[in-house]
């Protein structure tokens, strides 16, 4: 049985490998830890061809000028102060900018929530799929990365291109403050205080593991995604006791479809 790929850095023809002119973020990933019940071999059953078929209906990418445009307004808001970037999902274990330095942080009234319909990426139109975002109310751990300053304004372009794409998402991008060992920092973050017709919000766990369990695109399946963000928050020491509950479920939701 093939091994799931703990990054899959070629999952979109757009992402781009990071590059990092600081040490390491972190040594390759241990094996799952004790008591994790989502393993690499249950994940593998999740993940199958499905073709790429485009952006959402009705979906307008961002033309270049207007990404120029917008990577110039973020960073004349962050004016002469460095760019940190909060990672609490993929970013965490695949960031698409250089980064300088990385610091442990927490949001304050913002918790993690698989509340984005997907039917696109790691969603279909015949299986929907969900992806992170942030929304209001609690605490996430996550992490943050210094932009490096040399060329801090392509360094924005990239990740608006990855994160942003499309006129219908340029709302959920933000800044916020978090908390860390420095004291607090104001930094960037995506897919934050999502809204409309998109939205799926405070869905039972069991709701959200049933549709985990069965999602997949052509970028990998949500059960994949699930099981890199887990093992990676691990790899920084930050255990979110949702995501941990959530793992099982899936894992049980899995084993039972394969039966």
């Amino acid at each position: 049985m093939a091994r799931v790929e703990m990054i899959r850095a070629t999952a979109n023809s757009g992402d781009m490998d990071l590059r990092c002119d600081a040490p390491p973020l972190a040594a390759p990933p241990p094996p799952p830890a004790q008591g994790m019940s989502l393993t690499p071999e249950l994940v593998a059953l999740t993940i199958r061809p499905e073709p790429d078929l485009g952006p959402e209906p009705g979906w307008t990418e961002l033309t270049p000028p207007q990404l120029d445009a917008l990577a110039a307004q973020y960073d004349a808001e962050c004016g002469d102060d460095p760019l940190w970037v909060f990672a609490y999902g993929s970013l965490i274990w695949k960031p698409d900018f250089d980064a300088e330095e990385h610091l442990r942080a927490s949001a304050w009234g913002w918790h993690r929530s698989f509340c984005l319909k997907m039917h696109r990426w790691r969603g279909s139109p015949q299986q929907l799929g969900l992806k992170m975002a942030l929304e209001r109310g609690g605490r996430c751990d996550g992490v943050i990365y210094r932009v490096r300053a040399l060329d801090r304004l392509a360094q924005i372009r990239r990740m608006l291109e990855r994160e942003i794409r499309y006129h219908e998402n340029r709302a959920m991008v933000r800044w916020i403050t978090v908390r860390t060992e420095r004291g607090p920092i104001r930094v960037l973050v995506f897919w934050a205080g999502p809204k409309g017709e998109r939205i799926l919000s405070r869905l039972p766990l069991r709701d959200v593991a049933h549709i985990l369990a069965r999602a997949c695109g052509p970028a990998g399946s949500c059960a994949e995604y699930l099981f890199n963000t887990v093992l990676h928050l691990r790899d920084f020491g930050i255990q979110d006791r949702n995501l941990w509950a959530l793992q099982d479920m899936v894992a049980e939701e899995i084993r039972a479809l394969n039966e």
